[in-house]
């Protein structure tokens, strides 16, 4: 049975997984600029759900480029030109031919421009989304909130990849998240055998998008408003598991934020006032948080 939960586990993470950078490429815009509706080439992107589920290349891009001159087929024979004869003159007899206004002029080579890729690489987003499943399976094991936890955990890797882009967390993301986070835990909470508590869960998202919030008004050029409502969803995920877990959670992904930072400034790829997105970091301490509370529970 556990061998058969985490391989269908494995293939909704894979099947979720290749959604994901179509989405990223179409939200990760500057706040002023609209959700991008048509790929780098210019192709609208058409499909399932107004085009925002599909395959990470547009259909047009994705199909086999047409076939040029050197595939056309074999070559015409170039016909034999006669040796200079006595009536024939050879070529150092004639001058070329001075180019006249009815003189076509020579033809420019042809030059092949590469066809631009239609969305930036986001290789690892699909591999993240199946280890995520795959170690929220493991720990979780057959009980009701698995399904809420494989429910949320593309959505999460979308917003790190979305943040990790344009430093932005958009509210079409967070603010469903937050709702299904609710809905999720609140009907798990109605079945047999589940190791929450849908209460705890409520406040643990009061608790820390409070508590971000807090931050924000304290320092908004540190901390975005969109933290603060990832911190939403979150927080209810993580207080599903108690006070405890939520506390942990919630600093692992200050510490996972931080090491970074300081990693970045050894480095010297970065200074202490350079601004980083802490939606990735928030999303690792949580999900660090609920593995350890189901692995507990």
């Amino acid at each position: 049975m556990d061998a058969v939960l985490l391989a269908l586990a494995a293939v909704w993470g894979a099947a979720t997984g290749l959604l994901i950078p179509r989405a990223a490429y179409r939200f990760a815009v500057e706040p002023e600029e609209p959700w991008r509706t048509a790929c780098p080439a210019g192709h609208p992107l058409t499909g399932t759900a107004r085009g925002w589920l599909g395959p990470a290349r547009c259909a047009p891009c994705a199909a086999p480029a047409a076939p040029g001159p050197e595939s056309a087929g074999p070559a015409a024979p170039v016909p034999r030109t006669p040796a200079p004869g006595p009536e024939t003159p050879g070529p150092g007899d004639l001058a070329p031919e001075a180019p006249g206004p009815h003189t076509p002029a020579p033809a420019a080579p042809v030059r092949e421009t590469p066809t631009p890729p239609a969305y930036a690489p986001t290789t690892l987003a699909p591999l993240v989304t199946v280890l995520a499943c795959v170690a929220l399976a493991a720990a979780t094991g057959a009980r009701p909130e698995l399904v809420g936890w494989l429910a949320l955990a593309p959505v999460a890797v979308l917003l790190a990849v979305v943040d990790r882009r344009v430093h932005r967390l958009p509210d079409p993301l967070t603010l469903p998240l937050a709702a299904a986070a609710v809905l999720l835990l609140g009907g798990a909470a109605l079945l047999p055998g589940h190791a929450g508590s849908w209460t705890s869960g409520l406040l643990g998202g009061l608790a820390l998008g409070g508590f971000y919030l807090l931050l924000f008004l304290i320092n908004p050029n540190g901390m975005g408003f969109g933290d603060v409502k990832l911190a939403l969803a979150l927080g209810v995920a993580l207080g599903w598991y108690g006070w405890t877990v939520l506390f942990v959670g919630g600093f692992a992904g200050f510490l996972f934020g931080a090491a970074y930072g300081l990693a970045l400034v050894l480095l010297r790829r970065a200074g202490r006032r350079t601004g980083i997105p802490f939606g990735p970091f928030m999303i690792a301490g949580a999900l660090t948080g609920v593995l350890l509370g189901a692995l507990a529970g």
